[in-house]
């Protein structure tokens, strides 16, 4: 599976959970550990497990194996590696404090919207 379709099934599948605030920043140049971001949250640690739960089974039911699951012991900020992808799932509160977006701030944002719907 490509990365783009790879960001697209990811970001439903946080989006089926109702994560928060979902954004795709594409990484192509810009990081040499994937390709995209997707960073989202949920507003408890039960929904940020639900969250990251919901993108491993998924990606797993498309044929994606899953490089590297980590946090999910704290559920405060869950990181899926899916190869080309990686899903940072976070709770809303550690999310504002590590604030990736800023810290990725060069990246181009993918529009995903018209995905989700």
């Amino acid at each position: 599976m490509e990365s783009k379709q790879l960001v697209y099934l990811a970001a439903k599948s946080a989006d089926d959970k109702k994560a928060q605030d979902i954004i795709v920043l594409n990484m192509e140049g810009i990081s040499l550990i994937a390709d995209y971001f997707i960073i989202c949250h949920g507003n408890s640690e039960k929904q940020v497990q639900a969250i990251a739960e919901e993108v491993k089974d998924k990606a797993q039911e498309n044929g994606v194996s899953i490089k590297r699951l980590e946090g999910k012991d704290e559920s405060r900020w869950i990181l899926v590696d899916l190869g080309g992808v990686i899903v940072h799932v976070f709770h809303k509160d550690e999310r504002s404090y590590y604030n990736l977006e800023k810290l990725w701030g060069d990246a181009p944002q993918l529009d995903i919207a018209e995905k989700l719907m």
